[in-house]
């Protein structure tokens, strides 16, 4: 998302419809699966983020990952990972909301949050966590307003197509507005790199025999992705 968008969003006397939000936060996921896509080639190229914060940036506080097994009609026990998290506006300005998630297993396989994962799931789970505050991930996505007060609580749900992952990394973008461009090795092509926040949990090892399990979170970190 440009930060010329976000400031348009604080300043507006006109708050943005819902069909507006939904569609610019359609332009930004698509941005961050591009990036996700690219991810790989260019980890050797990427840029350090700047030091001290100049675009606007949002707080994070992720919750637990966990294993989950769901029994769904016709098709049995089916296990999915999942995270709470609750997201906070400092940054001085109302801002538009719409996170992307992506999973990587060590193993080469990048999930993208919410895909394959039947809606019955997303209700199970929501129900599970008992906060009536809480959103799923399209829910989520709209206006979140500056201060504490305003704090939005999410979950995101992934399938667990991998039950002896190497590890386990979460890598998520929408949460600053820093960017940076960089051009391939050969000089061809040239990509623009968005900050995001990588959490890292530690090697489960074999899952096959545990139908749930809780990861705790080993490391988090700032990147250009």
């Amino acid at each position: 998302m440009k930060t010329s968008d976000s400031q348009s969003i604080g300043k507006s006397m006109i708050r943005p419809s819902r069909r507006s939000m939904l569609s610019r936060a359609a332009r930004v996921l698509g941005a961050c699966a591009l990036a996700a896509a690219v991810a790989g080639p260019l980890a050797a190229l990427a840029p350090e983020p700047e030091p001290v914060p100049r675009r606007w940036q949002l707080e994070i506080e992720p919750g637990e990952l966990r294993m989950t097994t769901v029994t769904l009609d016709k098709l049995g026990p089916r296990r999915f990972y999942s995270m709470t998290y609750k997201v906070i506006n400092n940054s001085g300005q109302d801002l538009l909301f719409a996170p992307a998630f992506d999973l990587a297993d060590g193993r080469g396989q990048v999930i993208r949050s919410g895909r394959d994962v039947p809606a019955a799931v997303t209700s199970q789970l929501l129900e599970d966590a008992r906060n009536p505050f809480i959103q799923d991930q399209i829910g989520i996505i709209g206006e979140i307003r500056q201060g504490q007060e305003n704090a939005k609580d999410g979950l995101i749900v992934w399938p667990a197509t991998s039950l002896a992952p190497a590890e386990i990394t979460i890598y998520v973008g929408g949460l600053s507005g820093e960017t940076a461009t960089v051009s391939s090795a050969d000089g061809k092509a040239r990509f623009v790199l968005r900050k995001s926040l990588k959490l890292d949990f530690g090697a489960p090892g074999d899952l096959t025999t545990q139908p749930n399990h809780a990861f705790p979170l080993e490391a988090r970190a700032w990147i250009m992705r």
